[in-house]
């Protein structure tokens, strides 16, 4: 794999961020967050409509960079104590928000005549969420550091686990028929492992260490940045994504355990680099995905599946937020800020197909565990809930908060625009 800086990626950089610079400028002016302008800067350049710029390792190794250094960033910004204290809403959303798109989508694909297992990945593709994409949102709008923010990260990080168990059981039945359930036990353990470590490193090794933290040499910054690889490391070793890790590693960086004026710096340096230079370069080339061919059932399929996505996600967060005691103004918000999917898909989507080539050529299965058109519709489905989250979400938030008696998130949104 050959990752040289070249003549083509400067150039492919250099057309990217011009255009994702001027189209975020223009949608920003326009009220709209700056991520759809970036996400248009992808669609306008790629494969889909001018195809000047194709997907390189360069590029994708620079966009899984942008997602690293925005859920750190991310971390950052958010209590991991106002996490915890939102648990029980966030694990209820998550749960509402992950088997309802599961069921809806097993039966949109069966009545399209899709196999068992096809019905089944499908529905898990519905099922979900992108954290980092919901670290973008929230950060544009600036409802981070809300309950509703809290929430919304919370169960992010709770689907992620659920999908993570899911694909894992998915895989392993459509490679030997049966579900191990000694494997899933293992898998359910060192995720456990792994959360209580990360809670003992956090209260008790990184305080220490961060109270003699300094900036000489910009040496703080390359502290937090040991942090954040090492949890992303670890993240990976269990089976998680390592933005997972970034996002946990952002955490133990927190304003109360260190000097302010070395926080700001870190934070201000992360923040440069993921919205400044990465994240457009992630959201211009998770468009670069949507090519496929147009046809009616094509057309039909891609529709229903998109639907079934919102409605799903919609309705199963918002259910489960509501029976945790959230308002319905707060259910609906989060019901609706969980619908922005990404790349977590397309990569599942990617391991299923492998998985259904190899099992093809060893005669095990007659038909793939996914087919061309079933993966593109999934692709339309993220592009489609990636873009009209954000709109939506702020829409909803504003709707929530026009009036005096807003929703209880409504006063910290309001200070934080202010800033």
């Amino acid at each position: 794999m050959i990752l040289l800086i070249s003549e083509t990626l400067i150039i492919n950089l250099l057309l990217i961020l011009c255009a994702a610079w001027f189209l975020g400028f223009v949608f920003s002016r326009l009220g709209l967050p700056v991520m759809l302008g970036e996400l248009m800067a992808g669609l306008i350049l790629g494969p889909a409509l001018l195809d000047v710029i194709q997907m390189t390792e360069q590029l994708e190794l620079l966009a899984e960079l942008g997602i690293f250094f925005v859920m750190f960033y991310a971390g950052m910004e958010m209590d991991p104590k106002e996490l915890l204290e939102h648990i029980r809403p966030s694990l209820a959303a998550a749960l509402g928000g992950f088997v309802l798109p599961f069921v809806l989508g097993f039966l949109a694909t069966r009545w399209f005549g899709g196999t068992v297992y096809q019905a089944l990945f499908v529905g898990m593709g519905l099922s979900v969420t992108a954290i980092a994409v919901q670290a973008v949102i929230l950060q544009n709008l600036q409802i981070q550091r809300t309950d509703v923010g809290h929430v919304i990260m919370g169960a992010a990080i709770a689907d992620d686990i659920f999908s993570l168990v899911t694909l894992s059981v998915l895989l392993g039945l459509a490679e030997s028929g049966s579900i191990s359930l000694l494997s899933v036990g293992l898998l359910l353990g060192k995720v456990v492992l792994f959360f209580g470590f990360t809670i003992l490193v956090g209260e008790f090794l990184v305080p220490f260490l961060a109270r003699k933290l300094k900036d000489d040499g910009g040496k703080a910054f390359t502290f937090a940045l040991i942090a954040a690889l090492i949890m992303a490391f670890l993240a990976e070793k269990v089976g998680l994504h390592l933005i997972i890790g970034a996002f946990l590693a952002g955490q133990f960086v927190r304003r109360e355990i260190m000097d302010e004026k070395v926080y700001d710096l870190i934070s201000d340096r992360f923040f440069a680099i993921s919205y400044g230079f990465l994240t457009p370069i992630f959201f211009a080339t998770l468009a670069f995905h949507l090519q496929f061919e147009w046809s009616i059932s094509f057309v039909v399929f891609a529709v229903v599946i998109t639907l079934v996505a919102i409605v799903g996600k919609l309705l199963g967060c918002g259910f489960g937020a509501k029976l945790a005691g959230l308002s319905l103004s707060e259910s609906a918000i989060i019901g609706i800020g969980m619908n922005g999917r990404g790349a977590v898909e397309l990569v599942v989507a990617s391991v299923v197909i492998n998985l259904s080539n190899q099992l093809l050529a060893k005669g095990v299965i007659n038909e793939p565990l996914l087919t061309s058109n079933q993966f593109s519709a999934l692709v339309f489905m993220a592009f489609v809930t990636t873009v009209m989250t954000p709109v939506l979400l702020k829409w909803s938030v504003m709707r929530s908060c026009s009036s005096i008696d807003g929703a209880s998130f409504c006063a910290v949104w309001r200070d934080a625009k202010k800033r």
